[in-house]
């Protein structure tokens, strides 16, 4: 239960951790750091100098030992020795690697920070003036010896610095270097963390052993507070959903497309030539027309494979409080949807619940491929030109015309405008042009531009499909009306979810015949960019020079929400 020295820390290796833990999933409010040894280098001050000079037996507590020395003038005496140590050794004392950024990052995650100590106030003061990035008042909050509370291992400070902070001690995670942390840790009901030194052999072994998480520097603690902190609204971080997604977990032979970063659906060999294609996806954004959105969403990742959206499950979950009509309409509403591109609504599930407070539908895709038509996105190589059809934002420019409408008016938006922006809906599907690019022998790779914009979809593209990418944005076409839209709601056109348009890789010697064949359907098609060395990550050209290549972490259209 200790995590590794290796430069990317794996996630998994917090998951396996949290068996110390009890499986018992954790939010994190305040974090409590230890100072000697924790905060600064250790060895700032040492112990067995002390004692000596003291007179304190080895294997008594040096502070325990003064408080029972006879009289009152011992204990003075006693006390003054020790403060004189302090003092020396705050006035050499070091920040430990990492200290600063690590303090700079919790600030910034808006995480309450603290410190506890056995150490006297005036000596946190002054060693923190050899901090340069540091000092008092980047903690909401200092315990020392100073304070009325028994000093750890007694659970004392942190109970009084939870009660202080206005947050539940369950919600506060404590990191320190020594097994009276951890001991008062674990006895208040915080989360531990043991900032493990292997030069230093005191109680080592069991330090670890009492704390749910070990690490060997403050750097790793990162990922531990990424662990115990919420989520915004939108999808799965990919540098989680990465380490989650373990290949060597997927042992069965007849899966062709494992889950991935950029990999919307899994292929299965089901017998002889034929592959089976599967998706879910659940629609969260959309209200009305929400089936449409349901089951086209979930049949256009299944084109990109290459392959025909055939059956279709759903799970429908409404409000309490939701009209029958609504309900029935919806229903219909997929029906009518699955019947006119010929897809099987096989079955699901509808159910009233307060979990929800606004209809949510997960829907269920199969489609079918014959083996040689599949298409992989690993199939990618330099060269390869990538295409974008229609413009960005198609989804999210109707989902806007559609929930925000009187938002937009007021505005200054003509409802004129707003109502061409409605009916963007019915151009969500790729499932025309991704069958023309899946009948092109040169298509290498078809992605849908779904939540996150086409920003996140190049960036899938190019994990999946194992290669770098340049990009032209000055070739990425965007509508005027997702143009108006975005400027009045100050979002940007790249990271807003996009049903509707899709990213296709074609080889040098084919991409003019396939943006032909696209064209004479009447679907617009440009070309955006090409396929660089194998690799992964975004190259972005604007007016002939290298530009930044805009990242969200959610997608535009959850700051309207």
């Amino acid at each position: 239960h200790q995590l590794t020295n290796s430069p990317t820390h794996q996630l998994t290796n917090l998951i396996y951790m949290g068996e110390m833990m009890k499986n018992r999933p954790f939010h994190i409010k305040a974090v409590l750091f230890d100072f000697d040894g924790t905060l600064t280098k250790p060895n700032a001050l040492d112990f067995s100098v002390i004692r000596e000079a003291v007179g304190c037996p080895e294997g008594l507590p040096i502070l325990e030992f003064i408080e029972s020395l006879p009289t009152p003038d011992q204990q003075k005496e006693a006390m003054s020795v020790l403060e004189r140590f302090e003092r020396e050794a705050a006035g050499r004392s070091e920040p430990n690697p990492g200290a600063g950024l690590l303090i700079r990052y919790l600030r910034e995650r808006h995480i309450q920070l603290g410190i506890i100590t056995r150490n006297s106030l005036a000596s946190i003061k002054r060693a923190l003036e050899n901090f340069k990035m540091l000092g008092p008042s980047d903690f909401d909050l200092i315990i020392s010896r100073d304070d009325p509370v028994r000093p750890k291992p007694e659970p004392d400070g942190i109970l009084l610095a939870a009660q202080r902070l206005n947050v539940d001690v369950g919600q506060v995670l404590l990191v320190g270097d020594f097994i009276f942390d951890i001991q008062a840790g674990k006895r208040a009901g915080a989360v531990t963390v043991f900032l493990d030194d292997p030069a230093y052999d005191g109680h080592r072994a069991e330090a670890k052993m009492e704390s749910d998480y070990t690490i060997s520097h403050l750097d790793e603690l990162r990922e531990i507070i990424e662990m115990g902190t919420q989520l915004p609204a939108g999808k799965f971080p990919n540098d989680l959903l990465r380490e989650m997604l373990d290949p060597s977990a997927f042992q069965d032979p007849s899966v062709l497309i494992h889950p991935g970063i950029g990999e919307d659906t899994a292929a299965v060999n089901v017998e002889g030539e034929e592959v089976l294609v599967l998706k879910s996806d659940p629609i969260t954004f959309a209200t009305d027309a929400i089936g449409h959105y349901a089951v086209l969403i979930n049949a256009n990742d299944i084109a990109t494979s290459g392959a025909v959206p055939r059956w279709f499950l759903t799970t429908l979950l409404f409000p309490c409080g939701t009209p029958t009509s609504e309900i029935c309409g919806t229903m219909n509403e997929l029906k009518t949807i699955c019947q006119r591109w010929g897809i099987t609504l096989c079955g699901g599930h509808t159910e009233i619940t307060d979990a929800v407070t606004r209809p949510v539908i997960t829907g269920m895709l199969a489609g079918t491929v014959a083996r040689n038509d599949l298409i992989d996105k690993r199939n990618m190589r330099r060269g390869d030109k990538v295409l974008l059809t229609k413009g960005v934002a198609v989804e999210g420019t109707s989902i806007i015309a559609r929930e925000f409408g009187e938002k937009l008016e007021t505005l200054g938006m003509v409802k004129s405008e707003i109502d061409v922006c409605r009916e963007f809906l019915s151009s969500i599907s790729i499932l025309e042009e991704a069958k023309i690019a899946a009948e092109s022998p040169g298509t290498s790779a078809m992605h849908d531009v779904t939540e996150g914009g086409l920003a996140t979809a190049l960036e899938e593209l190019s994990i999946a499909g194992r290669h770098r990418i340049r990009v032209f944005m000055d070739q990425i076409p965007v509508f005027p009306q997702t143009e108006h839209i975005c400027w009045l709601l100050d979002i940007n056109p790249l990271g807003l979810i996009g049903s509707g348009s899709l990213l296709i890789c074609c080889r040098e010697d084919s991409w003019k015949t396939l943006v032909s064949r696209i064209r004479k359907r009447g679907v617009k098609i440009s070309v955006i960019g090409e396929v660089l060395e194998k690799g992964e990550g975004i190259e972005a050209m604007k007016g002939g020079r290298p530009a930044e290549w805009p990242r969200f972490e959610v997608d535009e259209i959850t700051r309207l929400f």
